[in-house]
């Protein structure tokens, strides 16, 4: 029972701010362009609550990655609808890779803070480690959201980019794919080679490169939370 409020308390606060913050960026970003949708239905909140979604939320917990309700977008409300989907579509990925890189400085600077203490100072060394564990899983499933958000199938952030790209025709068919999408994303995570032979290898080359020489605190944490 310790071990499993150990790693809620790791877990929680950088998993609901990774959700809440990538929403929040979707609904932001759409109403500077022209959408109020997010603001009036009450999206535009950093409250947690306003956002998760229950099976997201365990399988971000259980699985080290998970979704949110999304912020509801009007795209025929943007001045410039189809360009300026894509903005509004790459808003929530640049939250998460923001986010994960105040993460990999925070992780550096306790590292930095913890080699100037004095050789006597366990207590505080000690006291830094829960922190320095959720700077990690900060780091790693805010890399993991970004990635993730951007496989270019509807309705996730990478389908919306991608139909903002394409020409109408191209873009209509692709829209097609919406209502199945989700279910197709998860077959190729979870039932074909997909996360291994290219969503892990950018995952982890993303994580360690922005971590440093505190990639060791980033694998401990994921040891400490999902036992890999």
């Amino acid at each position: 029972m310790e071990s499993i409020v150990a790693k809620i308390s790791v877990m929680l606060v950088p998993a609901l701010l990774a959700v809440t913050i990538h929403e929040v960026s979707h609904g932001y970003v759409a109403e500077r362009l022209g959408d109020p949708t997010a603001r009036m239905l009450g999206r535009l909140t950093l409250n947690p609550l306003k956002h998760l979604d229950p099976i997201g939320t365990l399988a971000l917990l259980f699985f080290g990655f998970g979704w949110a309700r999304p912020v509801p977008v009007n795209f025929r409300n943007l001045k410039r609808p189809k360009p300026h989907m894509i903005w509004v579509a790459l808003a929530g990925p640049s939250a998460n890779f923001s986010l994960a890189l105040a993460s990999a400085l925070l992780l550096r600077g306790l590292a930095l803070l913890e080699g100037d203490l004095a050789p006597g100072a366990g207590t505080l060394s000690a006291m830094l480690e829960p922190v320095k564990l959720m700077a990690g899983f900060s780091l790693f499933i805010n890399i993991i959201l970004g990635v993730f958000n951007l496989i270019p199938i509807p309705p996730l952030d990478g389908g919306r980019v991608l139909s903002g790209i394409l020409p109408q025709r191209q873009a209509d068919l692709l829209a097609r794919l919406e209502p199945f999408g989700f279910v197709l994303v998860i077959f190729l995570v979870f039932f074909t080679d997909l996360w291994r032979l290219v969503l892990q290898p950018i995952v982890f080359q993303l994580v360690a490169f922005l971590s440093g020489p505190q990639a060791p605190t980033v694998e401990r944490a994921i040891h400490f939370l999902f036992g890999r």
